[in-house]
């Protein structure tokens, strides 16, 4: 390449194609997880067992925002693809980073669930379907792929020193199409079409139950052998309760749909099953949740200050909140709908404190600089 002689012309930096959206250059895959945690706050809140005056109106505002943020995000990431290929492949092939493809997935799977509760009160049933349909679809097959792609590249390509709880984000995506397809069976032709529908929700429950107790043992492991994670990485722990209180949800939300759509020993099966399997994981999720909790507030009191990963302390804790709303119309125990109370307090606490500091972050262009290196503090 040849040497430009010196000049008072602007640096080249100013006039690259890129420069003009540099202000994306940053913009990682992680930034759906905020998508994700607003949209549990609505989706959790629809089906919370106590009498609130307006609190359907206000999960309805909540899950709107949540839209809105998903095109805006939708809209920079393509950006970010088309001026910053070479920041996007290099995500791809950071192993930190990589993981974070889960969450495309997801965020377009909690909002489409959204649609399907809420959009009819917005823009009718139809559309409501159609939209919830097109989300649903495009984060599902988004949601396979990344449950593939990425553990291949963190074979084949990613020299990887330890594990992550991270690691968990591209296998519970197809839990949580597992989660929310029943909520499309009335829609579609009854019969055949609604029976492999549900069976097929069913398998995706089993591709990332299996992928996850394949994961788990690995991470449980780095932390008894490595001691806590670095103090920025620690929220992320959080990670864990997703496929625990995703699964609860998915299993109650088969026994709700498995009536008329399977014949009846399997349709009592599966409800069943959604308490023999979810009492259990639930009461898992809520060891995890202490722990996970105790290690937060040590890495707090070392200095833990705000990064993203916060947003791992909302959408985890809104599929525990799901799954205990389940459990308490499959047994009719009070323990249960105040378990979902509880949680869904906290889910809401944990929204505002991550959304209040990305707000701030944002406005101050924190949030959207250079990668800082991660503290390494424990």
């Amino acid at each position: 390449m040849a040497t430009l002689a010196p000049s008072r012309r602007p640096a080249p930096v100013a006039t690259t194609p890129g420069a003009r959206w540099a202000a994306v250059r940053h913009l990682g895959p992680n930034w759906y997880a905020s998508v994700m945690g607003t949209a549990a706050v609505a989706n959790a809140g629809a089906a919370l067992p106590v009498g609130v005056p307006g609190l359907r109106t206000a999960c309805t505002a909540v899950w709107a925002l949540s839209l809105a943020m998903l095109l805006t995000l939708l809209a920079a990431r393509a950006l970010h693809w088309t001026h910053h290929r070479d920041q996007a492949r290099a995500h791809l092939l950071d192993p930190a980073t990589a993981p974070f493809y889960g969450c495309l997935a997801m965020a377009l799977l909690a909002v489409g669930g959204g649609a399907l509760i809420f959009g009819r009160d917005w823009i009718g049933l139809p559309a409501a379907v159609a939209v919830g349909a097109v989300l649903f679809t495009a984060g599902t097959v988004t949601g396979l792929a990344a449950a593939v792609a990425v553990p291949y590249l963190m074979v084949a390509r990613h020299r990887i020193e330890g594990a992550s709880p991270v690691w968990l984000l591209p296998v519970v995506a197809p839990m949580v199409s597992a989660a929310l397809g029943p909520l499309l069976l009335p829609h579609l032709p009854a019969g055949q079409v609604q029976q492999s529908f549900l069976i097929a929700c069913h398998a995706m429950f089993g591709i990332s139950l299996l992928a996850t107790l394949v994961m788990l043992p690995l991470v449980f492991g780095r932390l008894v052998t490595a001691g806590p994670l670095p103090l920025a990485l620690t929220p992320t722990l959080f990670l864990v309760l997703g496929p625990l209180g995703q699964s609860t949800t998915a299993a109650n939300a088969f026994a709700d749909a498995a009536a008329g759509v399977l014949p009846a020993p399997y349709a009592h099966a599966f409800s069943a099953f959604a308490v023999l399997y979810g009492v259990p994981v639930t009461g898992f999720a809520l060891l995890w949740l202490v722990l996970a909790g105790a290690l937060v507030l040590r890495a707090r009191r070392r200095g833990m200050g705000f990064a993203m990963t916060f947003w791992a302390f909302t959408f985890p804790v809104g599929t525990c909140v799901t799954g205990a709303e389940g459990l308490a119309r499959h047994t009719g125990l009070a323990a249960f709908r105040w378990l979902a109370v509880g949680l869904y307090v906290l889910l809401l606490a944990a929204w505002l404190v991550a959304g209040t500091h990305t707000v701030r972050g944002l406005l101050s262009g924190a949030l959207l600089a250079g990668p800082r290196p991660v503290t390494a503090g424990r």
